[in-house]
């Protein structure tokens, strides 16, 4: 069975890609929109530009773990497309959660943090 809350259809990335907003960070690249539902669907990409099948593979495997540990503090409603750039080939996965989450953080999805005294 298939899960729900996966970005499957090609006019689903179409209507993103067009009609939604994006944010670049240092390793990743957000485009997002709301969705009108009652849960948040996500893909998470890798081109051939990251690197073989083994490097890309990895990519997404880092932003989907970064992802998971963000996943409580995100809002339902959104669909959420993450491709990963060439410079996430290096870092470990907390790079790349700060990564994620501050392109969180600057698309207004993810609420932000007061600032500590």
């Amino acid at each position: 069975m298939l899960k729900p809350n996966v970005l499957r259809n090609k006019k689903d990335f179409s209507a993103i890609y067009k009609r939604g907003k994006s944010i670049g960070d240092r390793c990743v690249v957000l485009f997002y929109r709301k969705n009108g539902l009652d849960y948040s669907r996500k893909a998470f990409l890798a081109s051939k530009k990251v690197g073989k099948s083994v490097v890309r593979n990895r990519a997404r495997r880092l932003m989907k773990e970064s992802y998971r540990s963000l996943e409580e503090q995100i809002p339902a409603g959104y669909d959420m497309i993450f491709i990963a750039r060439t410079t996430i080939c290096d870092l470990k996965c907390a790079d790349v959660k700060k990564s994620i989450e501050a392109a969180l953080k600057r698309s207004g999805i993810l609420p932000k943090s007061p600032k500590k005294r």
